[in-house]
């Protein structure tokens, strides 16, 4: 079982695929500190991220397993790019950009996300969507 626990701010290093192939969650935070924010997420087979924006978050997102379809736009009702993804392929979405990732694939969908300035709170973990959905500290 993979190092689950949020270890900014202080340094930190870690083999960054294999934690990432191993995280049974939907969310893990692994690192937060002033200006940047690491996580691993699981996206289950026909699953999603979830469509959402970060007004002033960029973020990275890098497919280590398996196949999905990115999605973003300028507003919520305007998707104006999509991109089939697969593992080693990555992801940048501009801040205020709404977007989400559909898993496609027939397996779990593995991937990391950097965020600048961090997004979640310090620790964050959530097993399922679903705790990431009722989480009263997720917008």
């Amino acid at each position: 079982m993979p190092d689950l626990k949020d270890h900014g701010p202080q340094p930190y290093a870690l083999n960054i695929e294999e934690t990432t192939l191993d995280n049974p969650n939907f969310r893990s935070t692994l690192w937060t500190g002033t200006n940047l924010q690491l996580t691993v997420m699981t996206i289950p087979v026909g699953g999603d991220i979830g469509l959402e924006v970060h007004p002033d978050n960029d973020q990275f997102l890098r497919i280590e397993q398996g196949r999905g379809r990115v999605e973003m736009g300028p507003t919520e009702h305007e998707v104006t790019f999509t991109q089939p993804v697969e593992g080693d392929w990555g992801i940048f979405v501009p801040a205020g950009t709404w977007h989400n990732i559909i898993n496609v694939g027939d397996v779990e969908l593995k991937l990391y996300t950097l965020y600048g300035p961090p997004d979640h709170v310090h620790g964050t973990l959530h097993a399922t969507q679903h705790d990431a959905e009722i989480d009263p500290n997720e917008h």
